[in-house]
Parts: structure tokens; C-alpha cells; sequence
């Protein structure tokens, strides 16, 4: 029977030599210009009776909130919570946000709550890592997740209804100071360290902003001379960052999912001369039990005799010679060509990796 294939190749990267100039923009960030996460505790109402059941937290969290609001409750007294969700925030800060902005807020469950569905969070304070709080949330929050369950214990779930979103629900009321704002010099960070990329780029720098402005430090930044001078340095590095060159070629990788078969060949991959033979050895073992009925009037019993037949098959699919300077397009379709499954896929290239045939990087996730 002919066996379909299970896998899907994607071949990245160009071909051919030509190499396309990128903006410093898009393959470097400014040192210290970066994001700050934000976490809090805080209590979402409203719930439709499908809060906290049995946790003391919110219980005792509800206590202080209404105490701090000028409500004291008798000791003792049961406060009626499936109304009422305790939830973790989290959120993210952009660099340069000032007081008085709204930054995204992201709702969680930390009880036992089945659905936060048409919840309002109060009023929460948003830290940061040194203990300072730097934005307050509060607002209605958007699930997308829902469940919907009957009498009888069934019940359907889509997605996750147990976390949520506040969009714009937080106000920034403090901002983070970077080290941009002051020095004489600024460093460029690379999103992918190379030592070529880097050397390109002070190179390109020095060319227009004059030598000796740039210099690379490792395989990963390029410091910069700037402006002392806040104005001057914004609008120094609005020219930096639009200045293009031609980056370093990645290294070579082949990156394998074998679950979904999924195979992501870069580019300078090469393959050296070896020969791959691919072949199968299929056993299979069919039961055909035999019924054994005695002759009349003979008071025997009637049994059941088994039997086993084995079958050995080889599936030999030959071997294939990969010559010198094989293309991607020939691996491609000699490995289709004996329709071997992601496993054996991932066989086949950790051999011709151990018989230093290949020259990338084999990566399986």
C-alpha cells in the first residue's frame, strides 16, 4: 500500500546569493530602552455566581476592602463571595510612558472561580520589582472564554474563561527612568548576535556619521557616540536608526518539529557527499482462531484452537547518493522520494549530522 507522506517541508531563506539591505531599526534596540512588568492582587464582582466558593483569601480580602471603605462586619459573619473572584494582574510598561497614560492590564484566577465572564475588577495597585507602584487598574473585564455546564454533570468548555483582559484599564501613575536620558554615548544590541552583523554595522556608522563614532563591542553590541544633549540625542538616533546595511548570513539550521512534521531548512546549508540507504523491516502477526465441535452423541465439549500465523516483510526503499554541492531542492526530493515518516526523517538527518556530511545545525522541537 502506498504510504502518504506525513511531513511538509519549508524552505526559508533565499536561494540564490542576493541579500537584502535592513534598517538599524529593525535588527538592533537602544540598551535600556525595554519594557517593565507590572504584577497586583486585586478582587473582580459582579460575577454571576461563579466565584470563589470556599477560599479564605477572598474571603478575607473582601474584609479589609470593606473595612477601608468605613464597613465593619460583626465577627463571625459569613460574606456571600461566589460573586466575588480574587485574580492576579499582570501588565507590561513601555519604555518613555508617562503618568496618566493607560497601559493593557491581564486578569487571572488564583481561586476557584469557573468563569470570570462579565466581572469588574476593583480598584488595584500595579508594582513593580522594587516594590513601588507604578499604575492603578481597575474596569470591566473582556473574556473570551466561556463554559456552560447541566443537572446532570456534563458540561462544555471553549477556550479559557478563567482569565480576561482589561484593555487600557490601568493608569500609569509613575514613570520608570531609563539610561538614555543621560551620557555621551548610547549602545546598539542586537537581536541575533553575529560577529559579522556587528562589525557591518559600526562600519556603516562610522561611514556616515564619521570614524571613530562607532565601535563593536562583542558579537551582540555596537556602542555609539551621541549627544550629551536630550533633543540633540533624539533626533541623532532618529538617523541612526534609518540608516541600512547589509547584515551577516545566519548559520546554517535545520530546525525539525517531529510531531507535526514539520521541516524549516535555512539557508547556506550543505550537504557533503555520503550515500543513505532507508529500509523497513515489517512484522506482522495475524490471530485466526479455529473452532473445534465434537461429532454428535460424542459428550465432547466444544474448544476454541488458536492460530497464529507470522508474516516478515522487508520494505527495502534502496539507497540514494547525495553528491557534492547538492542543492536544497534535491535533499528535498530524495527524502520525498522514499517516503519516510517525520521519525524517520529525524533518523536520517542525525546520521548524515554524525557522519559529518552535514554542515547546519540540526534542531528538534
Amino acid at each position: 500500500m502506498k504510504r502518504y507522506m506525513l511531513f511538509s517541508f519549508l524552505i526559508m531563506g533565499l536561494i540564490s546569493s542576493t541579500v537584502v539591505a535592513e534598517r538599524i531599526k529593525d535588527i538592533a534596540t537602544v540598551a535600556g530602552i525595554r519594557g517593565n512588568h507590572l504584577v497586583g492582587y486585586g478582587l473582580v464582582v459582579g460575577l454571576d455566581g461563579s466565584g470563589d466558593s470556599s477560599a479564605s483569601f477572598t474571603d478575607d480580602s473582601m474584609r479589609n476592602m470593606l473595612e477601608q471603605l468605613g464597613i465593619t462586619l460583626p465577627p463571625g459573619a459569613n460574606l456571600p463571595i461566589k460573586n466575588v473572584a480574587a485574580v492576579s494582574l499582570s501588565a507590561e510598561l513601555p519604555p518613555f510612558t508617562k503618568p496618566g497614560q493607560k497601559i493593557d492590564v491581564n486578569v487571572s484566577s488564583i481561586g476557584n472561580s469557573k468563569n470570570l465572564r462579565g466581572g469588574t475588577l476593583l480598584m488595584a495597585p500595579l508594582k513593580g520589582a522594587d516594590g513601588q507602584i507604578y499604575a492603578v487598574a481597575q474596569g470591566n473585564l473582556v473574556v473570551l472564554g466561556l463554559n456552560a455546564s447541566g443537572d446532570d454533570g456534563s458540561s462544555v468548555t471553549v477556550n479559557i474563561p478563567t482569565g480576561g483582559r482589561i484593555p487600557n484599564g490601568a493608569t500609569v501613575e509613575r514613570e520608570v527612568l531609563t539610561s538614555f536620558i543621560g551620557g555621551n554615548s548610547i549602545t546598539l544590541n542586537l537581536h541575533r548576535p553575529d560577529f559579522t552583523t556587528a562589525h557591518r554595522l559600526a562600519e556603516t556608522i562610522n561611514e556616515t556619521m564619521g570614524l571613530g563614532t562607532a565601535q563593536a563591542v562583542d558579537a551582540s553590541s555596537v556602542k555609539v557616540s551621541a549627544p550629551k544633549e536630550l533633543s540633540q540625542k533624539v533626533s541623532y538616533l532618529s538617523m541612526l536608526e534609518n540608516l541600512t546595511f547589509l547584515p551577516g548570513a545566519a548559520a546554517a539550521k535545520i530546525v525539525v518539529n517531529a510531531r507535526t512534521g514539520t521541516v524549516v531548512i535555512g539557508q547556506n546549508v550543505i550537504v557533503q557527499p555520503a550515500v543513505v540507504s532507508h529500509g523497513n523491516l515489517i512484522v506482522t502477526i495475524t490471530n485466526d482462531p479455529l473452532i473445534s465441535q465434537p461429532p454428535a452423541f460424542s459428550r465432547g465439549d466444544t474448544v476454541v484452537v488458536p492460530k497464529t500465523d507470522v508474516d516478515v516483510a522487508v520494505n527495502n526503499k534502496g539507497a540514494f547518493l547525495f553528491n557534492l554541492g547538492v542543492t536544497l531542492d534535491e535533499v528535498v526530493r530524495a527524502i520525498n522520494n522514499i517516503g519516510a515518516s517525520p521519525a524517520e526523517l529525524v533518523a536520517i538527518l542525525e546520521a548524515l549530522k554524525a557522519a559529518g556530511s552535514l554542515n547546519a545545525e540540526l534542531i528538534i522541537i
